[in-house]
């Protein structure tokens, strides 16, 4: 089996980042499905610190030896039959990463610790770098799948976009292939702090208006973003002050703040990404399902993505947020009403 058609010989090729902690399974079977696409494409997977074996887990399914499990059978085809093996892997610490140049299709780096995941993406992108070839970074879910095509399509409109610099792509629930978690990105409320998915829950056969799309995006889907060299020189890597989530909106506002040196965000309509949804830190969209991990540390970045941005907001949105802590009471979820006054007063999780 061919595993790329390089279409790409005389364009900048596309680099992929996967950021795995804990979650060997699904990266294994997010690779089986990129190695199929229909140009090539340079990948780096960090691990970020997982120290559950997944390194090892990883090393030993691209020698051939521990095959790719599809979690849902219905998404079985777009990781198998098995790729030729082996493929060439190379293994770097996070020391070497940062000096080394990218060789080879496939990069594995222990990050040695838990960088979250702007802190691990950073990682895998100033990597990417340091290769003069790569003109587009792929910020792609670990627990995700994609389309054999996606990685085409992607190139083709950050090249058809002038001055592009952040770009979503079609992204469907992975235990309901049919459903749209998000067409490209979301719409952002400042008052709430709260993200609406575009296109979210609707069917994927209904159709759609990409440049709509793309002009209501406040910000893209971190699950699949994609952005460009030239974004990453100007705007610069994602912000850390996080940890987890708030760093696509930051991103967007970042770039919106250049005024007319702002670049532009597009929407690879054609490109298919389907996403399992918050598999290693228990996010979900649907009401009442998120864990008070992640109701921790979306408190806490909210917070901190206001103070930084729009500090005169930060009043309400301490308000805000004891009335949400109230809210979880009364339901009686004490847990998730701790998690969140702990961030609200500064307190580690």
């Amino acid at each position: 089996m061919s595993l790329f058609r390089d279409n790409t010989a005389n364009s900048q090729r596309l680099g992929v980042v996967l950021v795995n902690y804990k979650r060997a399974a699904d990266t294994i079977e997010c690779l089986e499905s990129l190695m199929r696409s229909t140009v090539q494409v340079q990948v780096v997977v960090v691990d970020n610190g997982s120290a559950d074996g997944s390194i090892d887990a990883i090393t030993a399914w691209a020698a051939g030896m521990a095959p790719a499990t599809a979690a849902s059978p219905d998404m079985a085809p777009l990781s198998s039959p098995p790729l030729l093996k082996p493929w060439p892997l190379r293994r770097m610490t996070a020391e070497q990463a940062r000096i080394v140049p990218p060789q080879g299709p496939l990069t594995l780096i222990d990050a040695g610790d838990n960088l979250g995941f702007a802190g691990g993406n950073n990682l895998g992108m100033a990597h990417l770098l340091q290769s003069d070839r790569i003109g587009n970074i792929w910020l792609l879910n670990n627990d995700t799948v994609v389309a054999a095509d996606a990685a085409q399509a992607i190139l083709a409109r950050m090249t058809a976009v002038p001055n592009v610099g952040m770009c979503g792509t079609v992204v469907r629930f992975y235990w309901q292939p049919d459903t749209v978690q998000a067409l490209g990105g979301s719409t952002f409320n400042l008052v709430t702090g709260n993200s609406a998915s575009i296109g979210g829950g609707t069917l994927a056969t209904m159709g759609f208006n990409p440049q709509l799309v793309a002009d209501t995006m406040d910000f893209v889907l971190g699950a699949s973003l994609v952005v460009s060299r030239k974004f990453l020189e100007a705007v610069g890597p994602m912000s850390e002050r996080y940890f987890l989530y708030f760093e696509e909106i930051d991103w967007a506002v970042r770039n919106r703040r250049r005024g007319e040196a702002a670049f532009e965000t597009a929407f690879a309509h054609s490109a298919v990404v389907w996403h399992k949804e918050g598999g290693s830190i228990g996010s979900s969209s649907k009401k009442g399902q998120r864990s008070g991990f992640s109701d921790y540390w979306l408190t806490r970045s909210r917070l901190r993505f206001v103070a930084h941005f729009y500090p005169l907001l930060l009043p309400w949105h301490a308000v805000w947020t004891l009335a949400l802590i109230l809210r979880r009471l009364m339901r009686g979820q004490g847990s998730k009403a701790s998690a969140m006054l702990r961030a609200l007063t500064g307190r580690r999780y």
